[in-house]
C-alpha cells in the first residue's frame, strides 16, 4: 500500500428476488470486474444473495438453506481474489433468523455481522422476519468444519496494511440515533462498510448522500455504502442504487441512480489515521468485547482515480465559490469589527499599493466600517509611491480609494529612503535586500505613526501564502495591528476580490478591481523597466498555485514530500513537469522552515479556514527546527524516478 491508499468498491448487481444461484453468479462476475480494477475491499448490498424483497419467503427453509450454500460457493469461487468481500444474506442461529453481512477473504469466511436496528415502519417490516443482532460474538456453524464468529462487534484487521481495520453495519443501522459504526470507530475501525437496501422516494437521495458523508466526517473514517438497485424493485417499492464512497466528510464517488453502476475509489487510510491522531477529541475506547479477526493481503501500487484539485482552498463550482467568498469576507469583517469596537478606534489606517492583498484588506475594512455605522471617510487609505511603483498600480490605488469613499493620503517614500541610505551608508544603486526592505520598513513606519496621529489602527495586508514562504519584510509589511488577510491563501485572495467585483453595483469600482486582478503580483521594490513592473513575485519564489497546494497537504495533513509530489503530479498533469514541481517544493520546504521566526510573532488576525499559521492557533512550530529529513526525501525524489 503505497502512500496509504487502498482501493474500494461498492457493487450493485442486477439480481433476481429469491434466486440465490442466479444472484451469486451475477456477484461473481462483478467480483471479477472489481478485482480487475484493483479493489481490495468489495461490498455488496444488503441480503444480496437472496434479494431484500423476499417478504415472507424468508420463512421458507429451502431459501435459507440455499442462501447459506451459495455464500460458501461464493467464498470458494473467490479464493484466488485477494480482497476482503462483504455479501448480505439471511442466516439462522438458534432458531432465529438474522439479516447479516458475511465477510470473507481468499475462500475463508472470516465472520458474520448481524443487523442491529430493524425498521418496522412505513414500507419496511423487517421485525416480522428477523431478530435483532447480538453485539458480542457467538460461534455459528455454516457447514461441518466451518464455524465462524457472529456478532456486531467485530473488527477485520489486515496485518499487512498499516491502519486498515474494517467493521460493518447494515442499512438502517446508520439511520438510527446510535449507529453501531460509532462504537466500531472508537474501537479502532478506520473503514466502515454498509450493506444497504434503501428504496427510492423523491428527495431521499440528497438525505442519503448527506447522511453517509456526515457519518464519515463524524467518525473520521472511510465509509463504503453499497445500495440495492433495480433488480430488487417489486410490488410497491423501487430500488435505484446510489452507492457511495465517502472519506471524512467528502463523497469521493457516487454511482448513478436507476442503474447497476459500480462505485470505485481510493481511500487514504494514512490520512484518516493521521487526522485521528491530530484530533484531541477523537478518544478511542477500549476494544473490550470485540472479536479481532486477522487476515493478510498484498496490495500492489494503487493507481489513483480520485479527483485531486489544483486549488484545494478554492471551491470548484461558482455557486460554492461565491458562498465561500461571502462567508470569508464576513469572517474577516466581523473580526475587524470586534477589534475596532473593543479598542474604541474610530479610524483605520491601510497602506494601498494597487495590488490584490491591500485591495482585499481595504474592501474588508470598508465592510467592517459599514457594519459599525462609521463613515468610510474615517478610513485613512495611504498610497506611498516608491522606487518600483508603476503608473498602473499608483492610479489603481488612487481610484480604488476614491471609489470606496475612504480618505486618500499620498506620501512618497523616495526622499525618506534616500536619507536613510545616507544614514546607513548604503549605495542606492545597489539593489540588494537592504534596498528593498528599507522601502517596506519606511512604509510600515509611516502607517504606524499615522495611526498614532489619528488614534487609528494599522490594518495588515499580507496573506497566508506570503507568511508560509516568509515573503515579507520583518518588521515591515510583516507587522500591523490586525492582519485581516493572515489566514487567506494567495489563490483565494484573487477570488475574493473577483467576487467583490462581480457583486458590486459601482461600474467604476468594478473597472478598477478588474484591472487590479489583471496586474502581475509584485512587491514593486525594484525600479520599473520601460514603465512596467520589473519584479514578479512568482518568478522569484515560484507559482503560488503550487505553493498553496504544498501548504494545504503539508500543514493540514502532514504528508511527506513523496506523497505531496504524487498528488501534485496528478493535479497539475500537463501544467508542470515533475522537475518543476520538485524545484518549487524544495523552495517551499526551505523557506517554510527557515522563516518560522516571522510567524512566531504575528499580529492577531481572523482564522477563516482549516489551515492557519498563527502561533496562537494552528501552528506551534519551533523557529529553529531542522528541515533536513524533508529535504533529504525531496533530493532523493530528484535523483530517482519514484514510479509515478
Amino acid at each position: 500500500m503505497k502512500d496509504g491508499y487502498i482501493k474500494v468498491a461498492a457493487l450493485s448487481p442486477k439480481i433476481r428476488v429469491a434466486d440465490p444461484k442466479y444472484n451469486v453468479r451475477a456477484m461473481l462476475q462483478q467480483v471479477k470486474e472489481a478485482a480487475g480494477e484493483g479493489a481490495s475491499v468489495i461490498v455488496f448490498p444488503e441480503l444480496c444473495i437472496t434479494g431484500y424483497s423476499c417478504g415472507d419467503l424468508f420463512l421458507q427453509e429451502l431459501l435459507l438453506e440455499e442462501a447459506k450454500n451459495q455464500l460458501l460457493f461464493l467464498a470458494e469461487q473467490t479464493a484466488q481474489v485477494d480482497a476482503l468481500i462483504f455479501a448480505g444474506l439471511p442466516l439462522v442461529y438458534r432458531d432465529k433468523l438474522y439479516n447479516t453481512a458475511a465477510a470473507f477473504h481468499r475462500g475463508r469466511v472470516l465472520g458474520i455481522v448481524p443487523k442491529t436496528f430493524l425498521p418496522n415502519y412505513a414500507e419496511f417490516y423487517e421485525a416480522r422476519h428477523f431478530a435483532r443482532g447480538m453485539q458480542k460474538t457467538v460461534p455459528v456453524t455454516l457447514r461441518e468444519g466451518i464455524t465462524v464468529p457472529m456478532g456486531t462487534d467485530q473488527l477485520f484487521v489486515c496485518d499487512t496494511v498499516p491502519g486498515l481495520r474494517v467493521a460493518a453495519e447494515l442499512c438502517e443501522d446508520v439511520w438510527s440515533p446510535n449507529p453501531p459504526s460509532i462504537r466500531h470507530a472508537l474501537a479502532g475501525a478506520v473503514l466502515i462498510v454498509n450493506l444497504s437496501a434503501s428504496d427510492e422516494i423523491t428527495g431521499k437521495d440528497v438525505y442519503r448522500r448527506d447522511l453517509i458523508a456526515g457519518q464519515s466526517a463524524r467518525l473520521v473514517c472511510g465509509y463504503v455504502y453499497a445500495n440495492a438497485s433495480d433488480g430488487e424493485s417489486t410490488q410497491d417499492v423501487v430500488y435505484a442504487g446510489q452507492s457511495l464512497i465517502a472519506e471524512n466528510g467528502i463523497v469521493l464517488q457516487e454511482s448513478a441512480r436507476f442503474t447497476n453502476e459500480a462505485a470505485y475509489s481510493e481511500l487514504d487510510v494514512q490520512k484518516l489515521t493521521s487526522e485521528r491522531r491530530r484530533m484531541s477529541t477523537f478518544e478511542p475506547a477500549a476494544a473490550d468485547g470485540y472479536t479481532m479477526t486477522h487476515f493478510s493481503m498484498e496490495i500492489s501500487e494503487t493507481a489513483l482515480t480520485r479527483f485531486v484539485d489544483q486549488t484545494p482552498f478554492v471551491p470548484g463550482s461558482k455557486a460554492d465559490r461565491d458562498k465561500r467568498c461571502e462567508e470569508i469576507l464576513s469572517i474577516q469583517a466581523m473580526g475587524l469589527k470586534k477589534r475596532l469596537e473593543h479598542t474604541g478606534c474610530g479610524c483605520a489606517v491601510v497602506g494601498i499599493s494597487g495590488g490584490l492583498d491591500s485591495t482585499l484588506a481595504l474592501l474588508v475594512t470598508v465592510r467592517a466600517f459599514d457594519l459599525l455605522g462609521i463613515a468610510r471617510g474615517q478610513i485613512l487609505a495611504v498610497t506611498m509611491p516608491g522606487f518600483g511603483t508603476t503608473d498602473r498600480t499608483y492610479e489603481n490605488a488612487v481610484h480604488l480609494i476614491q471609489c470606496l469613499g475612504a480618505d486618500l493620503k499620498e506620501i512618497s517614500i523616495r526622499e525618506a529612503v534616500h536619507v536613510h541610505f545616507q544614514d546607513i551608508c548604503h549605495d542606492p544603486y545597489d539593489h540588494d535586500v537592504t534596498y528593498e526592505n528599507s522601502q517596506a520598513r519606511e512604509r510600515t513606519q509611516i502607517l504606524m505613526d499615522l495611526a498614532n496621529q489619528y488614534n487609528g489602527m494599522v490594518i495588515g495586508t499580507g496573506d497566508m501564502s506570503e507568511l508560509a514562504l516568509g515573503w515579507a519584510t520583518y518588521n515591515g509589511d510583516h507587522m500591523s495591528m490586525y492582519g485581516v488577510n493572515a489566514s487567506v491563501p494567495k489563490t483565494l485572495v484573487r477570488h475574493l476580490v473577483r467576487y467583490f467585483a462581480d457583486t458590486c453595483k459601482d461600474n467604476k469600482l468594478k473597472t478598477v478591481l478588474s484591472d487590479i486582478l489583471d496586474t502581475p503580483v509584485s512587491p514593486e521594490l525594484l525600479p520599473p523597466k520601460d514603465g512596467r513592473i520589473s519584479q514578479r513575485t512568482e518568478d522569484l519564489v515560484g507559482p503560488y498555485e503550487l505553493h498553496d497546494f504544498f501548504l494545504y497537504y503539508i500543514v493540514r495533513f502532514g504528508y511527506r514530500p513523496r506523497k505531496v509530489l504524487r498528488l501534485a503530479m496528478l493535479a497539475f498533469d500537463g501544467a508542470y513537469e515533475r522537475e518543476t514541481i520538485l524545484k518549487w517544493m524544495k523552495t517551499f520546504y526551505r523557506r517554510f522552515f527557515s522563516q518560522q521566526f516571522k510567524r512566531s510573532c504575528l499580529p492577531d488576525g481572523p482564522k477563516v479556514g482549516t489551515v492557519a499559521l498563527s502561533p496562537r492557533g494552528d501552528l506551534r512550530m519551533p523557529s529553529d527546527a531542522s528541515v533536513r529529513i524533508w529535504m533529504d526525501e525531496v533530493e532523493e525524489l530528484e535523483k530517482y524516478d519514484a514510479g509515478f
